[in-house]
C-alpha cells in the first residue's frame, strides 16, 4: 500500500524567510543548494547511478529541481513541479491547477538523517509556493517511516490510499541467445513481482537457451529460423509478425533479439521495448551521454555496444530499456543504469559485469510500463 500526501503551502514555514533557512541548514551540513530549471543531463546520470534501477531521472526531467552539493559533487536532490507524468496515482490531480507535485527526492546514503534532506525538502516546497501553488502533492509514499517524516516536517495529510496492483498484462518475449534475461523475467512472473502473463518466447535460433527457459516455466517455445538461402527477409519478417500476433501480446519484450524489425512490425506492435547494453542518453536524438562522473561518452547504439565500449576505451557501460522505433536504439528511455567498465578488457568480461544490472533494469522498466498504461 502507498499514500498520496497533500501539504498546504500557505503555512508560514514556507514564507519569505524560509529559503534562507534552507540555505543555512545546507551550510551546517557543509553543502550549498543550487536550483536547476528543466532537464539536466549531469543530474539525470547522477540519479541513475545512486538510485538504480529507477525512473527517477525521467521524472525529474519533467520539472525542476534543487540539488545539494559538497566540494563540487552532488549529494542530494529534490525535484518539484513535474508536468505530463502519467502514473495512475497522479490521475486525480492532473488537472488541479493549484496543486504542484513534489519529488522524486533523495540523498546519498552517507548523508541521510542529517539536515541536508530537510533543507532540500524545504527549498523545493518554497519553490512550489513561489510558483503560485496552494498545495504540494507528495505522491506514492510507500513506507510508514517516510509518511511520518513528511507529516512531521510539512504538516501533510493523507488524501489517497492505493496499492500498486494495476492488473495483469499479456506479454511475449523475443530472444536470440542464452535467455538469461528472459529467465529472470519468468522467475519474477512466477514469484508475483511482475504482473505479466507471458504467452510465448520466440527465438530465431532453435538452439537458443531462451527456448529452454520457456520450457522450464511452462511457456510456449516458438523457434523461427531464417533460412537466408531459401527465404526472403520479407517472408521471414511476415512469419515473425504472424507468430507474434497469435500470442495477442499487449507488451513485446526484446531481450537479446538479434534481428532488425521492419516498420510493419512496429505498426502492428507499438508497445515493444528493448534491452540495450549501454548507458544511452535520455534524449533519443543525442549522440553523446553525460556519465555519472560528468564525463561525456558516446551513445553506443547498435548490435555491438559492449565490443565498441572495449575497443574505444569508453569508461562507462550500462543497461538501458527503451521503446523500439524505426531508428535503432533511439526510442524513449524507460529505465537506464550506468556501470563503470572498470578492469574489464574483453567483451566477455564486460558482458558478465553488465548482466546482473540488466535484470533489475528490465524488471523496473516493465513495472513503469504497466503503471503508465
Amino acid at each position: 500500500m502507498a499514500v498520496n500526501l497533500l501539504a498546504a503551502l500557505d503555512d508560514e514555514r514556507y514564507g519569505a524567510a524560509a529559503p534562507a533557512r534552507a540555505q543555512a541548514a545546507a551550510a551546517r551540513a557543509g553543502c550549498t543548494l543550487r536550483r536547476i530549471d528543466g532537464p539536466d543531463d549531469r543530474l539525470s546520470a547522477w540519479i541513475d547511478f545512486h538510485f538504480a534501477p529507477s525512473s527517477w531521472s525521467s521524472e525529474t526531467r519533467a520539472g525542476d529541481a534543487w540539488v545539494a552539493e559538497r566540494d563540487g559533487e552532488i549529494v542530494g536532490f529534490a525535484a518539484f513541479g513535474a508536468r505530463g507524468l502519467h502514473f495512475p496515482w497522479l490521475r486525480r490531480w492532473r488537472d488541479a491547477r493549484d496543486v504542484g507535485i513534489f519529488g522524486p527526492y533523495g540523498v546519498v546514503r552517507s548523508m541521510r538523517g542529517g539536515e541536508i534532506g530537510e533543507a532540500l525538502l524545504l527549498a523545493a516546497l518554497c519553490s512550489l509556493r513561489a510558483a503560485g501553488f496552494a498545495s504540494a502533492l507528495i505522491p506514492a509514499v510507500g513506507f510508514e517511516a517516510l509518511v511520518r517524516m513528511y507529516v512531521a516536517r510539512t504538516g501533510a495529510v493523507a488524501v489517497d490510499e492505493f496499492d500498486y496492483d494495476v492488473g495483469r498484462f499479456r506479454a511475449t518475449i523475443l530472444a536470440s541467445g542464452a535467455g538469461t534475461n528472459a529467465r529472470a523475467v519468468l522467475e519474477r512472473v512466477r514469484d508475483g513481482s511482475l504482473p505479466l502473463d507471458v504467452g510465448a518466447i520466440i527465438a530465431n535460433d532453435d538452439r537458443a537457451g531462451a527456448l529452454d527457459a520457456a520450457r522450464a516455466h511452462g511457456v510456449e517455445p516458438i523457434a523461427l529460423v531464417w533460412d537466408r538461402a531459401h527465404e526472403s527477409r520479407a517472408t521471414f519478417d511476415a512469419r515473425v509478425i504472424s507468430a507474434l500476433a497469435r500470442t495477442q501480446p499487449q507488451l513485446v519484450l526484446l531481450l537479446g533479439w538479434m534481428h532488425l524489425l521492419p516498420n510493419a512490425f512496429l505498426e502492428r506492435f507499438p508497445e515493444t521495448i528493448n534491452l540495450h547494453p549501454a548507458f544511452l542518453p535520455l534524449d533519443p536524438a543525442a549522440n553523446e551521454t553525460i556519465a555519472p562522473d560528468g564525463s561525456v561518452i558516446p551513445a553506443l547504439r547498435g548490435a555491438h555496444a559492449l565490443r565498441d565500449a572495449i575497443r574505444d576505451g569508453v569508461p562507462w557501460s550500462g543497461a538501458t530499456v527503451h521503446y523500439v522505433t524505426s531508428q535503432t536504439d533511439r526510442g524513449s528511455v524507460l529505465v537506464r543504469v550506468p556501470l563503470a567498465v572498470g578492469d574489464a578488457t574483453t567483451e566477455t568480461e564486460l558482458r558478465e559485469r553488465v548482466r546482473p544490472i540488466e535484470f533489475g533494469a528490465v524488471a523496473k522498466a516493465i513495472r513503469r510500463w504497466t503503471f503508465e498504461r
